[in-house]
């Protein structure tokens, strides 16, 4: 088995062609083929669910039908949100995905991640049916948002499992990356739809419909997946070795015995071997195992700071925001983001692709923080806020900051997370370890979402500034903690942390033989537990 060594410097100064078995021989003779691109695409309907059902709230606070059923009479006849029942209705969502995506590693090591993408996805319908049902009561149409939010929660660990656990190495990061662009694509279908049935109906239908088309995307999903084989490595670890090698091989587009599929096995099954030698895996190892305490915090905090770049702050209140700017039409410019969004997200599967992990991680949130400071100062010092329309230049630089923001997020941060905290885990630990990470991403979620009316109202565009100062300090956790992982293999990478690969030198490693990584058996975990604590 092949493992990580670092270069000598004579070796860095004159870089030697890779042996012949090496890892990145074995990529290259890889294919990107129309099967492992149809099962990026089904499997990202999950991420098209999460942006939908995240976009479309934005708009219904502006629909005049959905304030008079669920806001409240401010007694000059107009309709209102007190900032605690808006950050009810909208925080309920991502606190019913901190729960799902809690429990979704435990059903996707259960049932298979198929069946569990399956499950979580038609079980969204049952938020939809409470939500669509609501007459009057905002209470029922929160807790709607709620169930369907565990259904969100467990597909936002699910999926890029699954991705991560099926796609070929050479593509790898694109596929994962997918899941975010369909989060972009289904916000800015939910805001596509939100403004027709704005201008189109004057009742309940210009909420209902966006809602109830939510069933389609469920149905495509939760049908849709179970044409996909299962994920090989979960396949290999329940004893079906010969389904795992072909299942490599028809999605890397090679024969079944070719080298590369022979190597992945091979790692599939040593890693396997070292794992069933030690003790039998708990939940509580994601901290205490070989080295998991380290990456467990990464996954975690990386996940929190995509919610702490401050991008939902734009998709959950964005026609509120630019109402106070003077924009007269708010909808169409939530279009105008969302479709930076989506475009920009499509130039980071570029990126995913051809640039390192840490250089876009980094320049991106170095990119954000310099908007969320322009954004911050013009809004406060600059904008009249009383009559926007006095301050007509100032509004339009709130616009293009806003949007040069989206697309430093749709490039690096969007995309990026998913990607890396998808392949930051061994198999053993994988499911409760992402579903851990995709946790945190949630509570932020929610803790946003819900404070973040009442933090506007009062401090307003300086609000921004706490975006700002937390871009700056994932550019430094980005540089010291995270390994440089593009184009290489799971089984690699689990070796590079046990190894103690420095990130800020990782990208110079490559794969060499006769070098063997340190164990993963559970024997070593208390050892190990006092080391990642050091680390930590």
């Amino acid at each position: 088995m092949q493992f990580l060594k670092r270069k000598t410097p004579e070796s860095a100064s004159e870089p030697k062609a890779a042996p012949e078995n090496s890892p990145a021989r074995l990529i290259e003779e890889q294919k990107v083929t129309l099967l492992a691109c149809i099962l990026g695409a089904v499997a990202s309907i999950g991420g098209f669910m999460f942006g939908y059902v995240s976009g479309q709230i934005s708009g219904y606070f502006d629909m005049e039908d959905f304030a008079r059923r669920f806001g409240e009479a401010n007694g000059t006849g107009k309709y209102i949100f007190t900032a605690a029942r808006q950050g009810t209705i909208v925080g309920l969502l991502p606190a019913g995905s901190l729960f799902g995506s809690l429990i979704a590693g435990r059903i996707a090591d259960t049932w298979g991640r198929r069946l569990a993408i399956s499950v979580s996805a038609l079980f969204t319908c049952v938020g939809v049916i409470i939500e669509i049902s609501a007459h009057d009561s905002w209470v029922q149409y929160a807790i709607g948002r709620l169930v369907n939010g565990f259904g969100i929660g467990s597909l936002s660990v699910c999926v890029p499992m699954y991705q991560s656990e099926s796609s070929p190495a050479i593509i790898r990061g694109v596929l994962i990356s997918c899941y975010q662009l369909f989060i972009t694509l289904g916000i800015w279908t939910a805001e596509m739809v939100n403004y027709g049935t704005h201008a189109a109906y004057d009742n309940s239908a210009q909420w209902r419909i966006p809602t109830g088309i939510s069933f389609l995307w469920a149905l495509l999903l939760g049908v849709g997946i179970l044409a996909l084989p299962e994920s090989p490595r979960f396949a290999y670890r329940v004893g079906r070795e010969e389904e795992a090698r072909h299942t490599i091989a028809k999605l890397a587009g090679v024969d079944i015995n070719a080298p590369s599929v022979n190597f992945q096995i091979d790692e599939i099954q040593e890693k396997l071997k070292e794992e069933r030698e030690g003790a039998e895996t708990r939940w509580y190892e994601i901290f205490t195992g070989p080295r998991m305490l380290y990456r467990t915090i990464i996954g975690m905090v990386l996940q929190a700071g995509q919610q702490l770049t401050g991008a939902n702050f734009f998709f959950y209140y964005g026609t509120t925001i630019f109402r106070a700017t003077g924009i007269s039409d708010s909808y169409v410019t939530q279009i105008i983001l969302g479709s930076v969004n989506v475009a920009c997200t499509i130039a980071g599967l570029w990126v995913v692709k051809n640039c390192g992990r840490r250089n876009a991680l980094m320049t991106g949130a170095a990119w954000m923080m310099v908007c969320f400071l322009v954004y911050s100062f013009v809004g406060h010092f600059v904008l009249d806020s009383t009559s926007p329309q006095n301050t007509p230049q100032a509004g339009a630089v709130l616009i293009a900051f806003s949007c040069l923001f989206i697309a430093a997020f749709a490039t690096t941060w969007g995309p990026l997370v998913w990607t890396v905290v998808a392949e930051l885990y061994p198999a053993r630990y994988r499911a409760p370890a992402m579903a851990v990470a995709t946790a945190s991403n949630w509570f932020w979620n929610f803790m946003l979402s819900f404070f973040t009316r009442f933090i506007t109202d009062a401090i307003g565009y300086l609000y921004g500034l706490v975006f700002a100062g937390c871009c700056a300090v994932l550019v430094l956790v980005v540089f010291f903690f995270v390994v440089e992982s593009k184009d290489r293999t799971l089984e690699e990478i689990d070796t590079m942390y046990l190894k103690r690969v420095n990130p800020i030198t990782s990208h110079k490693w490559q794969a060499t033989s006769g070098e063997k990584a340190p164990s993963t058996s559970g024997s070593e975990s208390h050892h190990a537990e006092g080391d990642d604590a050091t680390m930590a």
